[in-house]
């Protein structure tokens, strides 16, 4: 999709690309999900793109996979033991586990996968910039020994998204930092890939010498049976088309639906809805390597000082039970659920925001907000708080660009002082995105630095709850993210289909009724 397209070419656009290319209505054997658009590249380990997961979980495995409760099960693993003190794991793997190349999966291919993860992964270097070593220590056992205890290492290895996915020895090795080729999509998932044609759709096909778990599938553990003979998923950013397109049957399954669109599908027979279990909650993310926003805590608060969250989600998803304006990063019930800091969550008071921009000596430059409308709700947050903003005195330009552009420019740190996201419930803060200091943002102040060691460090829950209290209250102090809220996203699907997961759209153990 190109960027300078106006809005309505672009729907006009993904409307006739919807039409004419997705697989035939009835295709037997295919089931056709509506992506939000492009997928970057799919080497998951590299990125954190929801987009890239979501397909990309289906071809790539983990160590460890969350069940329904987010705790990690063994998915390739086969058992595990923890030994001094916590410094040294040793994971036997699953045997007779077969790449898709038909070549069995062997503890040097975890190793090598381990040691690229954690040079270029995007979240490697919170494991494992800790380590001494990683050895093949047995043709299925795997021997990773820490500098310090890590109390988040089975968490941090238990998802795709940004994660130790594990790839073939020599795949692993030759990559380096740069994303994997297609002809490299390799790995030991239900599907195997297949063929992409760029803003038309990925496919993928049943790998049928797959072989799965014994146990209940639960969550995204457990028993994983490819039940289609292909999936595709079809790029079609705008959001009415997405809609259309499975009330048609042309779809099957489309994502990330407007909250406006809700109290209607939800009575709407040729649909069914799927609204998720666990809330994402919109992120917007200030530039702390440069720009105007580096180091200017005064600055980012007044941002924050000025803004009314609840308007902002009412405007994105509409009906009340699909958000909560809740400055928590953690649900209430949850072990780490803290109120600490949430005084500054939402103030809204646009008086003390100009007091504090002019303290923070600004003088009306534009303050450069980067944000896509493939993802509806991001581009509504953006237009409402640009509102809120203009009216406390601070000038806000927004850069509308489609999400695999921002996913390039977010990378670029001299192209924006604000980009907009969101994330999925975390089952441990060591994978919220902002606190890794690699992930663009770049939060890494001293006190951070500090804080995030002994959250890692730690094996002790309650102390690292008490040191969680501590970040939430200092993310508050120096505003590296603002959350939006929590919001309970829904989608949409052929009534047809059965067994779909409340975690998400991941397509085995799917089938139609």
């Amino acid at each position: 999709m190109t960027p300078g397209l106006s809005w309505v070419t672009r729907a006009a656009a993904a409307l006739i690309t919807a039409s004419l290319l997705a697989a035939p209505a009835g295709a037997a054997g295919t089931l056709r999900e509506a992506t939000i658009g492009e997928p970057p590249p799919l080497d998951v380990m590299l990125t954190t793109a929801d987009v890239a997961s979501t397909i990309g979980r289906h071809i790539f495995e983990t160590l460890y996979a969350w069940d329904s409760t987010y705790t990690p099960q063994p998915l390739l693993a086969d058992r595990d033991r923890v030994e001094d003190g916590g410094k040294t794991i040793i994971i036997t793997l699953r045997e007779g586990v077969l790449f898709h190349s038909d070549k069995e999966l062997t503890a040097k291919d975890v190793v090598a996968s381990m040691v690229r993860w954690g040079k270029f992964g995007a979240r490697g270097k919170l494991l494992m910039a800790s380590a001494t070593s990683v050895e093949a220590t047995g043709k299925y056992e795997v021997t990773l020994k820490l500098s310090a205890p890590n109390g988040a290492w089975k968490n941090l290895i238990a998802d795709v998204n940004g994660g130790l996915a594990i790839y073939p020895e020599d795949i692993a090795e030759k990559a380096g930092n740069k994303p994997i080729e297609q002809k490299d999509y390799i790995g030991t998932g239900p599907y195997k890939f297949v063929d992409w044609r760029p803003n038309r759709y990925v496919e993928v096909e049943k790998f049928d010498k797959y072989k799965p778990r014994s146990e209940t599938a639960d969550g995204y553990a457990g028993a994983r049976i490819a039940k289609f003979d292909k999936i595709r998923f079809v790029p079609v950013p705008d959001v009415g088309t997405r809609v259309s397109g499975v009330q048609a049957g042309d779809y099957d399954y489309a994502e990330m639906i407007s909250g406006d669109l809700y109290d209607n599908l939800s009575k709407d027979k040729t649909v069914q809805v799927q609204r998720s279990n666990a809330p994402i909650f919109g992120l917007f993310f200030m530039n702390s390597k440069d720009g105007i926003m580096k180091d200017n805590y005064k600055l980012r608060r007044a941002i924050q000082t000025a803004l009314d969250k609840s308007q902002a989600l009412r405007v994105a998803f509409g009906p009340k039970d699909l958000w909560n304006a809740d400055g928590s990063f953690f649900q209430k019930g949850t072990p780490w659920y803290t109120t600490t800091g949430v005084a500054g969550y939402s103030p809204h008071d646009a008086a003390k925001a100009k007091e504090l921009a002019k303290e923070a000596g600004y003088t009306g430059t534009p303050i450069r907000l980067l944000v896509s409308t493939n993802y509806q709700a991001h581009y509504d947050e953006a237009a409402v708080f640009t509102r809120q903003l203009a009216d406390a005195g601070i000038n806000v330009q927004m850069m509308v660009v489609d999400w695999a552009t921002l996913l390039k420019m977010r990378g670029q740190p001299e192209q924006w002082d604000i980009f907009v996201t969101h994330h999925s419930l975390a089952p441990d803060p060591v994978l919220l995105t902002f606190m890794n200091a690699s992930y663009p943002g770049w939060w890494d102040s001293a006190e951070i630095q500090a804080l995030r060691t002994e959250l890692v460090n730690s094996s002790d829950q309650t102390a690292r709850k008490a040191v969680w209290d501590k970040i939430q209250a200092l993310v508050y102090e120096q505003v590296p993210v603002m959350k939006v809220g929590d919001a309970y996203t829904y989608d949409v699907a052929s009534p047809k289909l059965k067994g779909l997961n409340p975690n998400g759209p991941v397509f085995w153990n799917v089938s139609t009724k």
